[in-house]
């Protein structure tokens, strides 16, 4: 009677393991598990180390050390040999003794490469238990270490080994660099060794978290782990224990397009001209309508009177209402604090009827985000750029262009070639901006050289210039076009301290917010990108949302220079890129290789005529450490801020 139940069940399992088969088959795969020998490089194999017995997950065995068992089983270890065959019988006795009171306890054999196991010996226990639905198995593992040590997968997994030193946990896996330590900070753990009890605790969890990511969210290429970071962007881990069965699926459910974002190679479309909005709407749309009256809310930090930048973008706000006049309805809110009452602004923004939002600094992306995940029938943008999360829309403009032609200017006007550069963070596009002001200096001066400063880092810049002999220099930009610049953009130093303004970028927001109700109120808004991917604004000069003050003051034919290269820029007729130019590294840029805005934006280099460097996080101000974590050209690499979550 046992042996008929034995029978039965391998029976099922041969069955469903050549169902298994066949799909891999039919899907262009090989259908059987993996052998690690055929995809081992040899030099690999004398990289050994002998690890212990190992609790390993099960869903984490993948394949077979050699090809001698590989065809009795299928990708996920079901049986593929007839119940009569030598595999079959011995599958047959250890089912039995699985179906005991004592079960399969003797370990497996096995190799351990980039976080997966390989079996040397116990591969029909496997099959069994997995068969049974066991989640673990008990192994005595020798891990090999991978040889391309060059490699982004390789410096995952040497994350991962740190990350498994302290937490013994191998179930967690990540694709992406950076993820072991952004998810220590989010659970507020520091570096001591886990104790059995939060292994235990964080374990149980990771598992409800999973069950209910299955069948909610296709993952593509990416890992459970990857995903549950993407679920404590909007969520405290202790919703996990918190939240019950059916809610946790709801809210796993609402990250779909997140995670799909983060699944694509190119998370972000960067939209680098407005949609032509001139053009009449087609047939479908003027049935089927897609036009809407803008209700619109911006949120800002501060107020007009204690911040230029809020200033700017309220006369933007004026703008609109100019512009649009009773088609629209506008509305300020003011003083948001990122993380402590800016999500509150925002929700009272929609209990208030607005359908659209506007968020006007990067710091509060996080609260927006969160937000966006809750009001689906609300749009909201932040002011920020290539932020990959889909509900969001991001703007930006693209300051570089307009720094090309104050770049220009300096290299006119300063005769020794010396000229001084003030930037503020190291985030996107602000290398970019650099680059770009020293080309334009260098082509009209080949000898010109540019002093890096950041005011992020020391405030006492203009003195360093001034001990150089520097009298040209580029400071901070001007907000809004009707601000006196005597301090802001790019200026003469006198001898008796007193500047002379020579030009400066300056943004027009009225125009970009125009441009984006434009699109929703005719309905091209939708028109964007498919796939998941967020969308990102990022409009210049051609489309008016950033432009240059040139000074009255300056000779006339640095005058005239300076706006024939703006006519150029507004045209498209000119790249501020377009040349062949090298970096700092020797790399070159070649003027037959148009550069891309995702490389623009993430450039994190610096001309050769550049004398400085991009600060290292650590030399930050702290008043710039929180936006250069959220856009910081090299965040990536940074220690992630750790944040105790509350009890």
């Amino acid at each position: 009677m046992q042996m008929t139940t034995e029978l039965t069940e391998y029976t099922k399992a041969l069955r469903a393991g050549q169902r298994e088969y066949k799909s891999c088959v039919a899907a262009g795969l090989s259908g059987y598990v993996e052998v690690l020998d055929d995809i081992l490089p040899p030099a690999a194999q004398s990289a050994q180390k002998r690890v212990g017995l190992v609790d390993i997950p099960m869903e984490l065995i993948v394949g077979t050390k050699t090809a001698g068992r590989q065809y009795a089983l299928s990708a996920s270890f079901l049986p593929l040999l007839d119940a009569d065959t030598e595999f079959g019988l011995k599958w047959l006795k250890l089912c039995q003794v699985h179906l005991s009171a004592g079960g399969i306890e003797s370990p497996i054999d096995c190799f351990e490469y980039y976080g997966k196991f390989y079996v040397q010996e116990g591969n029909k226990r496997v099959s069994v238990l997995r068969w049974f639905g066991a989640a673990r198995i008990s192994g005595n593992v020798v891990r090999i270490m991978p040889t391309d040590t060059d490699s982004e997968r390789y410096a995952i997994y040497r994350q991962f080994l740190d990350f498994h030193k302290i937490t013994g946990l191998y179930q967690v896996q990540f694709t992406r660099p950076g993820g072991y330590a952004k998810l220590m900070a989010a659970l507020g753990y520091d570096g001591t060794p886990w104790t059995q009890e939060q292994r235990r605790s964080f374990s149980a969890l990771y598992t409800r978290f999973t069950g209910a990511l299955r069948g909610q969210v296709f993952l593509g290429t990416l890992t459970p782990a990857d995903a549950l970071l993407v679920f404590l962007r909007y969520h405290p881990f202790s919703d996990l224990q918190e939240l019950d069965a059916s809610t946790l699926k709801k809210e796993i459910a609402l990250l779909q397009k997140d995670i799909r974002a983060l699944d694509n190679p190119e998370p972000v479309a960067v939209s680098t001209t407005p949609a032509d909005v001139s053009k009449e709407p087609s047939l479908t749309r003027r049935i089927f309508g897609g036009r809407m009256q803008p209700r619109i809310a911006f949120i800002h930090e501060r107020s007009s009177e204690t911040s230029t930048w809020t200033y700017a973008h309220e006369q933007g706000r004026a703008h609109l209402q100019e512009v649009f006049g009773p088609q629209i309805e506008t509305r300020a809110y003011y003083n948001a604090v990122p993380g402590v009452n800016a999500e509150a602004l925002i929700e009272q923004a929609a209990a208030d009827g607005a359908n659209v939002i506007f968020t006007t600094t990067p710091s509060l992306i996080g609260d927006t985000t969160r937000c966006a995940l809750r009001m689906r029938g609300v749009r909201l943008l932040n002011c920020s750029v290539d932020m990959p999360y889909p509900d969001v829309r991001t703007y930006y403009t693209r300051v570089y262009e307009s720094k090309f032609v104050t770049g220009v200017i300096a290299g006119a006007m300063a005769r020794n070639g010396q000229i001084g550069y003030v930037a503020d963070y190291p985030i996107y596009g602000v290398p970019a901006s650099i680059n770009a002001f020293a080309l334009g200096a260098r082509t009209v001066n080949p000898d010109a050289r540019v002093s890096l400063e950041w005011s992020c880092v020391r405030r006492d810049y203009l003195d360093a210039f001034r001990s150089r002999g520097i009298t040209i220099v580029s400071n901070r930009d001007v907000p809004a076009g009707e601000q006196p610049f005597l301090e802001y953009g790019t200026f003469l130093l006198r001898e008796n301290n007193s500047m002379q303004p020579l030009g400066s970028p300056v943004w027009n927001w009225g125009r970009l917010y125009e441009q984006i109700i434009r699109s929703m109120m005719d309905g091209t808004w939708d028109d964007g990108p498919s796939g998941g991917q967020a969308v990102s604004y990022w409009w210049g000069m051609q489309a008016g949302v950033i432009d240059v003050l040139i000074s009255d003051q300056l000779p006339e034919g640095v005058r005239f220079l300076a706006g024939h290269v703006r006519r150029l820029l507004q045209t498209g007729q000119l790249d501020p890129f377009g040349y062949t130019w090298t970096a700092q590294d020797g790399t070159v840029f070649s003027s037959d290789r148009t550069l891309t805005p995702q490389q623009i934006l993430h450039m994190n280099v610096l001309c050769d005529n550049v004398d400085g460097t991009i600060p290292a996080f650590d030399e930050l101000l702290p008043m710039a450490q929180h936006v250069t974590r959220i856009l910081g050209v090299c965040k990536d690499k940074l220690p992630p801020e750790v944040e105790v979550l509350p009890s």
